[in-house]
């Protein structure tokens, strides 16, 4: 199934899980979007979440 993302895709799956193993706190596009300046918008980066989310790479937390 990993061939199916995009490598935008596994950058931010990357990311999301080491911002997660650093600080145990889930993590939102805005907060990837300030720390790693990936030069795309916080809206782009949700909208990939929400592909990992479906394809079963992520789970949504809702607080």
């Amino acid at each position: 199934m990993a061939d199916a993302l995009s490598a935008r895709q596994i950058q931010i799956l990357k990311l999301l899980i080491d911002e997660y193993i650093n600080t145990a706190e889930p993590v939102g596009s805005e907060a990837l979007d300030k720390k790693y300046n990936l030069g795309i918008s916080p809206a782009t980066i949700r909208n990939e979440m929400s592909v990992l989310i479906k394809t079963g790479f992520l789970k949504q937390t809702i607080s």
